[in-house]
């Protein structure tokens, strides 16, 4: 009895913390890097000492969010490097999925990555958020590619590179503009693809 009783408890306490990411989600979606804890609790009809307690303070409250839109943004990324095509076609669909995620929920994307009034706090959770995505990447590419004896290393600077390459020219591109998604996609293949067209395939198929 008391084992259902803690089992009921731990439920409840989880649909509750899911209940208060979504009403943070929508805040976010609506202010941006200026999502504030106190408009976070108003959202979710609670008061800030509540929130509080459920994630201890605007940094835990962050890196809730922060491990939900990349574990989404990470499944994304490997259907598409998974997808049945070219390697080319490929290294297309990976940069346009991550493209595709930022101008979707560009508010999203700058309260992860340039938060506004929560400064310091956010900000030390920008780094190991580009650091899982550079990882992922990085365990990808070793899978798929034959890099040689110094693979793993190759991997792991290839992953972290492309992703800081996309981090950098997303947040210009959000800025600016300057062309369509689609253009950018095809720019940023064509300065990927010498190097990793030479590179061959570990398993048979499309390859990388």
């Amino acid at each position: 009895m008391e084992t259902t009783h803690r089992g009921d408890l731990q439920r409840s306490a989880e649909r509750r913390r899911y209940e208060l990411l979504e009403a943070a989600d929508r805040v976010v979606l609506r202010d941006g890097p200026g999502a504030s804890m106190n408009a976070i609790a108003a959202e979710a009809g609670i008061t800030k000492p509540i929130l509080y307690r459920h994630f201890g303070d605007k940094g835990g409250l962050y890196a809730a969010l922060a491990e939900r839109h990349t574990d989404g943004l990470l499944a994304s990324l490997r259907a598409a490097l998974d997808a049945p095509v070219g390697r080319r076609e490929r290294i297309e669909a990976t940069l346009d999925a991550y493209f595709h995620a930022i101008e979707s929920r560009p508010q999203v994307y700058r309260f992860l990555m340039h938060p506004g009034e929560s400064g310091p706090v956010a900000g030390g959770h920008r780094a190991p958020l580009l650091n899982s995505l550079g990882e992922e990447l990085a365990r990808v590419i070793e899978e798929r590619l034959d890099l040689g004896p110094d693979g793993e290393r190759l991997a792991r600077v290839w992953g972290h590179g492309v992703i800081g390459m996309m981090h950098t020219a997303g947040d210009w591109w959000l800025s600016e503009r300057p062309c369509s998604r689609a253009e950018l996609v095809r720019s940023l293949a064509d300065l990927l693809w010498g190097r990793l067209a030479a590179a061959g395939d570990r398993v048979a198929g499309p390859g990388f």
